[in-house]
């Protein structure tokens, strides 16, 4: 059985592909909104996801079984980030425009050092605190019209969507960095980084299966070309190549360096939303735009912190 993959591109070109796919790929689920109920279309996204990778291991000869162990951690692993973090994502998307939700994710340098904190006693640097709330600066200049504005239309009577939106996109930022804190725990457990990401999109996608049963959504076909088209693209460029490639540098450079990608994201999803959905960004977004990528730049430079638990392992956290 052939237990260990790693991918021979560096770290650098990683980040560049997952930022590349992931930039795209906010705007791409809107191909899917108002076709079928927005977790049925999580559902059906790590469906094939999974399959596709269960097919990999296939091909490679590996075993698909793991202990019950693994399968807590990759339970876990997929209701929060393959489940909760992309049901609040799809249904944000409802409300805003797909590149303010993608925006939402750069606070993901926050909340991630901050889990890792709670959870595993890993310490955060000045660094880290001055880097994260730079990208929080950034992303606070993004949303100040566009928040003013719907706080202007709430108190006037209006039905408040845009703000819901905003809370929705919250929770799905810090439901997917509670997520990508658990990878390494899965990795502890298995190095069979397909073979563990299609139990854990498995896990997610049946969650979310189950969440909409119970809340009475059909799981019907659409008709409509689009519709498959993004979910296609969603499924193995956006789920399968994507987040192997993050998972990979989560190993390689850590969650909380890993996580900067979610700043860059959001910069490319702001540009297709220009160009597709008739947003007009004025001179204090583009301010925040650059402010979230000077902190990228910051951030990669700074030396990966250092857990109680990372400490134990060989060579858990490489520098890139």
């Amino acid at each position: 059985m052939r237990a260990n993959y790693t991918p021979a591109m560096s770290s650098p070109v990683l980040f560049i592909l997952a930022s590349l796919i992931w930039g795209s790929t906010f705007w791409a689920i809107t191909l899917q909104l108002g076709h079928a109920a927005p977790a049925v279309s999580v559902a059906y996204r790590f469906f094939l996801a999974a399959a596709a990778l269960f097919a990999i291991c296939l091909a490679r000869r590996d075993s698909l079984l793991l202990p019950w162990r693994t399968h807590r951690w990759m339970a876990l692993q997929g209701g929060l980030t393959f489940g909760i973090s992309y049901i609040c994502t799809y249904e944000s998307e409802q409300h805003i425009v797909s590149g303010l939700v993608a925006v939402m994710f750069a606070l993901m340098v926050f909340w991630t050092p901050i889990w890792s904190r709670i959870f595993f006693g890993t310490a955060i640097s000045r660094r880290t605190w001055a880097c994260g709330a730079v990208a929080t600066i950034g992303v606070a200049l993004l949303f100040w019209h566009s928040i003013g504005d719907a706080w202007q239309e709430l108190k006037t009577g209006g039905d408040g969507h845009f703000l819901a939106g905003i809370v929705l996109a919250l929770a799905a930022t810090l439901a997917s960095s509670a997520g990508s804190i658990v990878v390494n725990k899965v990795k502890e457990q298995s190095s069979n980084l397909p073979l563990t990401m299609a139990w854990s999109m498995l896990w997610g996608a049946s969650m979310v299966a189950g969440w909409s049963l119970a809340n009475g959504d059909a799981f019907i076909l659409p008709a409509s070309a689009t519709y498959w088209a993004g979910l296609f693209y969603l499924s193995i460029f956006g789920s399968v190549i994507a987040f192997f490639a993050y998972f990979t540098l989560i190993g390689r450079i850590g969650a909380n360096k890993a996580v900067y990608i979610g700043v860059v994201t959001p910069v490319l999803s702001v540009l297709l939303s220009v160009q597709l959905e008739d947003y007009r960004p004025g001179p204090l977004e583009f301010l925040g735009m650059v402010l979230c990528l000077a902190s990228v730049a910051w951030a990669v430079r700074a030396p990966a912190a250092r857990s109680v638990q990372s400490a134990n392992l060989n060579n858990a956290i490489e520098s890139p």
